[in-house]
């Protein structure tokens, strides 16, 4: 071969090279710490379930509190299925509570403990299952539960989940205390966040958002609606739903509200989910 074919055939390989080796990308030379360059991300976020409704069911509050408060949730969200696409999340309860004073004692981290809520939870969510079994709607297991959501919510009118986020032994220490912040309220709103769904629905045992404890004060006022920025001013001592639920709300990009309703009277389930104010109201401006 001649010198000059050998020089061309090289000169071929090393600009074969360097589009084999190059990545066209806006981030690919840049620092992902740069918060210019993290700016410059804010794009559209595309809606993947926009017809879906994401339901909370409370635990403590609605699945432990008996057959009286149970059975009537479960007839209303039977019907409910018929005309709506329902992602069900589910609540700790009682056993978690224990789990967290049994951890406690022990010196158990944050970690440990939120994987820990993770079984009661998914407890929760089979007997949820169970009572809507004839409707169609099972419990998804945790593993396959995110990547298949899109297929099952398509096929069949409502799934159930376990509504603890996975971060498991990777959650966040809290600023107070070692309980894990982001719990199963934070979780079904979070996944209504990821998937762009039409709403987030938390339902409890109070009518909604008070001044303070209504259980234990009965003059406290009741809250119809109210933004993130004043509830953070009015530095209430309790909430009826995970505090870090406002940091949520303030980062969001689809999911701009939730609404916390009473399922003591199901009525309010079925309001909520036509869109109407059927509790307390919580959004960001």
């Amino acid at each position: 071969m001649k010198d000059s074919d050998k020089q061309n055939d090289s000169e071929k390989k090393t600009d074969s090279n360097k589009h084999q080796h190059h990545m066209h990308s806006l981030l690919a030379r840049e620092s992902l710490l740069d918060k210019n360059v993290m700016a410059s991300t804010e794009t559209p976020v595309v809606r993947m379930l926009p017809n879906a409704h994401v339901v909370k069911i409370g635990g403590r509050s609605i699945i432990e509190a008996g057959k009286d408060i149970v059975l009537p949730v479960i007839d209303r969200l039977g019907k409910e299925l018929q005309k709506h696409k329902l992602i069900l999340g589910v609540g700790c309860g009682a056993r978690s509570r224990h789990v967290f004073s049994v951890g406690l004692d022990l010196g158990l981290p944050t970690g440990v403990l939120a994987e820990l809520s993770t079984a009661d939870a998914l407890g929760n969510a089979h007997i949820l299952g169970t009572l809507l079994a004839s409707h169609g709607v099972v419990a998804i297991p945790p593993a396959m539960f995110g990547h298949l959501l899109p297929l099952f919510i398509n096929s069949v009118p409502g799934v159930i989940f376990n509504g603890v986020p996975p971060f498991s032994l990777w959650e966040h220490p809290p600023a107070i205390g070692r309980i894990p912040a982001h719990r199963t309220d934070t979780g079904c709103v979070m996944l209504a966040e990821c998937f762009g769904c039409q709403s987030a629905i938390l339902v409890k045992d109070v009518k909604g958002l008070y001044t303070d404890d209504p259980k234990l004060n009965p003059d406290a006022e009741f809250i119809a609606r109210i933004s993130v920025a004043e509830l953070r001013a009015l530095n209430l001592k309790t909430l009826p739903f995970d505090e870090v639920l406002l940091d949520v709300l303030e980062t969001a990009r689809l999911v701009k509200q939730f609404q916390l309703v009473d399922g003591r009277d199901p009525d309010n389930i079925s309001r909520a989910l036509r869109g109407e104010h059927a509790g307390t109201i919580v959004y960001v401006d």
